[in-house]
This record gives structure tokens, sequence and C-alpha cells, in this order.
């Protein structure tokens, strides 16, 4: 009998072993651990009494698969040094977004950043930051937060972040890559689930308190 395990995108490492940590069908400790961003979120399969270890692994070696095959496949030209690179971009995108259809919307608007020398400023990073990935943050982030002292802060700091901050999806992967063409630099909740984008910094600020109104 084939029992099911869903990792869910997004998920950070120590939420994937807390999520095979309870499932009573599996058995063992976690004898490997991957680096933050080398699981791939999918769904497997698995006999009762398999060991956690093999879930693992099996994760691991799905994303070093796919990772590979995605950034061979990248679009030219794009603003990173190597593969880790791509990964951490996946990962912010897949913390930013749900909508399917905006990732590679969220994707221009930071390799355009990148390519400009602009800060990222992601909120997701500044999360990372403070709960190093264990848990939800579960409450807003303050203006203390956005001034917090760590390499993940990209209100404070050029550039990625050292790591992923999750372990992003095929999808988020994939935006990644081919992020749409656009001028975009700037982007904030709607209010519908989805985002407003914008090239300009006026153009923002309206969206914002566009946004602030539907609060």
């Amino acid at each position: 009998v084939y029992h099911k395990i869903t990792i869910p995108e997004g998920y950070t490492l120590g939420q994937i072993f807390y999520l095979l940590s309870k499932n009573e069908l599996l058995s063992g400790e976690f004898e490997y651990v991957p680096d933050e961003g080398r699981v791939l979120p999918e769904t497997y399969t698995f006999q009762k009494g398999e060991k956690r270890n093999t879930i693992i692994r099996k994760s691991a070696r799905a994303m070093d698969k796919i990772l590979k095959k995605i950034y061979n496949e990248r679009d030219d030209n794009l603003p990173y040094k190597n593969m880790n690179e791509m990964l951490i971009m996946a990962s912010i995108i897949e913390k930013e977004t749900a909508v399917s259809s905006e990732r590679a919307k969220v994707a221009s608007v930071f390799v355009n950043r990148l390519r400009k020398g602009m800060m990222l400023q992601t909120d997701p990073t500044v999360i990372y930051a403070l709960t190093e990935g264990k848990e939800e943050l579960n409450r807003a982030l303050t203006r203390k937060d956005l001034a917090i002292d760590s390499p993940y802060n990209t209100y404070k700091n050029y550039g990625l972040p050292p790591t992923p901050i999750c372990n992003p999806g095929a999808a988020s992967l994939y935006a990644a890559a081919h992020p749409e063409d656009t001028d975009y630099l700037y982007f904030v909740a709607n209010g519908s689930g989805g985002h407003n984008f914008a090239t300009t910094l006026a153009e923002h600020n309206q969206n914002v308190a566009d946004w602030k109104r539907k609060r």
C-alpha cells in the first residue's frame, strides 16, 4: 500500500522537517539535511514505515534535476552569477505571490531592480531574517523590523540575500529563468489577492494609496 505526502510550495526546510516528523506512517530521524531551497515541493509516495530521510533525499534529487534543467534553458543576459542565485530569486518570487499569472511579472520587477543597482526591498526576506524560516511571523512587519541588521534584509543590503528563503516550486523556478519583459520596478497588493505593478515611484505611490483605501 502506497501513501502520499505533499510538500507545499514555499515551505522552508524547517517547516518541511516538521511536516515529515508529524507523519506517523514515516519512521526514523533526519540524517541528511539539505540546504534551504534544495527540496522540491511536490507530492511523494511512500510505504508505511519508510524512512523520513528517504523522502528528503528523493525530494532533494528531484530539485537538483529540475533546477539544472531550468537553469540550462534560462533566458540570456539574466543578472545571476550562478544557478544558486536563480534559485534564491525563485524563492523570493514564491513568497511574493501565489497567483500563477503574476510570477513572471514579479520576476521582472526584481530582475529590473538588480540590473539598475536598486535594493530589492522585498518583505519576505525580512520575515526570513526574523524567523530564520522556523515559523510563520503571523503579524505585519514594522518599521523596526525593516531596520534589522541581517544579510537577509533587502531594505538595507543590495543584491540577493545569501541563501534561498524557502523551497520554491517549478513554476517559480521557471519565472526566475524567464521573467516577463517589462519596465516594472514596483508592485503592491491590490486588495483582491493579486498585485498592481508600476514603472515609476509616483505611479506606485498611487497604487499604495488605492490599496490602503481598500483595507
